[in-house]
């Protein structure tokens, strides 16, 4: 300044002090356009670098009522169009505190949806804040998310305490034995006999009255007949024949005449110390037990079904007598076949009771009525049946009976 009076004074320019006064609003000018550093004033990205940092020292040493008052928030920056803000985009989803955070810093400490895995989140600037190494902070509070339970994870020999459903009941034997069997296997009647009982509520199981066809009852249960069954059965009669020689005893043949054709009121033997026949005899009799068209002698005929089942029952065992006359030579080793040792259709016979009457007839007792038997044991061992009688069934005998004639079954016989 000096050097400009001086020079006004003496009407002269210096110029050293021209260049002095350029260099100098030169400076002023760049300070004024540079931030103001030198006046102790920050950028404001410095300014929220430094309250995060004052806001994690003081959590340190704040009480728990205090942590949990939200920090003060940090003034709002405008960053310029296009700047990307400052540690990256922000993560979408809820925000994590620092009073809640219990798990590695910057993580979401709350349990992840089942099956997905967690995605990875950036940590933001506000949960970047110093973690003592010793633990959480006293008094935060150590909750731990549950995680749910899964079957996999029960402790071995765990049980189920869901309710198992009830055991199905074991089908009885009441379930599977027909009535109507049960009655025949007891000898009550027939299973054709019992259905025609039953379906006229004529049966009583344990007390109660059954009219139902096929039920099905416990095999121990009590069983007991109406009084009208048992007059039925009462008026069931059977029938001893003197069958002759070219009747069939069963099912009628061509040019044959079934044996049940010979029971007439003609030649009943007994109509004067007996019933007399009447046609309603010859419903529903059937013969109990075969004899060959060839043959002759005792033939049963009856409408009960308690005395057929126990004639030619599968667990029959009422023997049969027959005389038997043949031809032909027979030593001790032949007739011990006859009595066992003989099969017939691949099945062995049961064993018999066979033996010499005289010198050209036998007698044979068996407990069993195949096809043709007799005739067919004989032929195995030499000897040829020229003439069969059947004599006796169980301990009821032919006796003074004429051929071709019949009597009705007195009370007082039983087989």
């Amino acid at each position: 300044m000096k050097a400009s009076s001086n020079a006004g004074r003496t009407g002269t320019t210096d110029p050293d002090a021209t260049e002095s006064g350029a260099a100098e609003k030169t400076a002023l000018e760049a300070v004024s356009r540079s931030p103001r550093k030198l006046l102790g004033v920050k950028p404001a990205g410095e300014r929220a670098t430094d309250e995060v940092k004052r806001t994690g020292l003081r959590a340190r040493f704040l009480t728990g009522s205090e942590r949990l008052r939200p920090p003060p928030a940090a003034p709002r920056q405008t960053a310029p169009s296009g700047t990307p803000r400052p540690g990256g985009a922000r993560a979408k989803g809820p925000r994590v505190e620092a009073s809640r955070s219990e798990g590695p810093r910057g993580k979401d400490p709350r349990p992840e949806p089942r099956g997905k895995p967690a995605p990875d989140r950036p940590a933001s600037p506000r949960a970047a804040r110093p973690v003592r190494k010793d633990g959480p902070a006293a008094g935060a509070s150590a909750k731990k998310p549950r995680s749910p339970a899964s079957p996999t994870s029960r402790a071995p020999g765990a049980q189920d305490k869901r309710p198992s459903p009830p055991p199905r009941p074991a089908a009885t034997s009441a379930e599977g034995v027909r009535l109507s069997k049960v009655m025949a296997e007891r000898g009550l009647c027939s299973r054709r006999e019992a259905d025609a009982i039953i379906e006229r509520g004529w049966v009583f199981v344990d007390g109660r009255r059954v009219s139902e066809l096929g039920i099905r009852i416990d095999p121990g249960a009590q069983i007991t007949l109406a009084p009208e069954a048992m007059l039925r059965q009462a008026s069931q009669v059977t029938i001893l024949l003197h069958k002759p020689v070219g009747y069939v005893s069963g099912q009628p043949e061509p040019g044959y005449e079934p044996a049940v054709s010979l029971i007439g009121g003609g030649n009943q033997f007994d109509r004067e110390t007996a019933q007399r026949f009447h046609a309603s005899h010859l419903r529903g009799l059937a013969p109990a037990g075969r004899l060959d068209i060839d043959s002759t002698g005792l033939l049963v005929l009856t409408q009960d079904g308690r005395i057929a089942r126990q004639l030619i029952g599968d667990d029959s065992k009422i023997d049969k007598e027959y005389l038997v006359r043949v031809e032909g030579r027979l030593d001790a080793e032949g007739l011990a076949l006859l009595n066992h040792g003989l099969e017939l259709d691949g099945r062995k016979l049961r064993p018999a009771k066979v033996e010499w009457v005289n010198d050209d007839q036998l007698r044979f007792v068996l407990r069993e009525g195949r096809k043709r038997q007799i005739r067919r044991m004989c032929e195995l061992v030499g000897l040829k049946v020229v003439g069969l009688k059947r004599v006796r069934i169980g301990r009821v005998r032919l006796g003074d009976l004429p051929l071709g004639q019949w009597r009705f079954l007195r009370e007082d016989e039983r087989f």
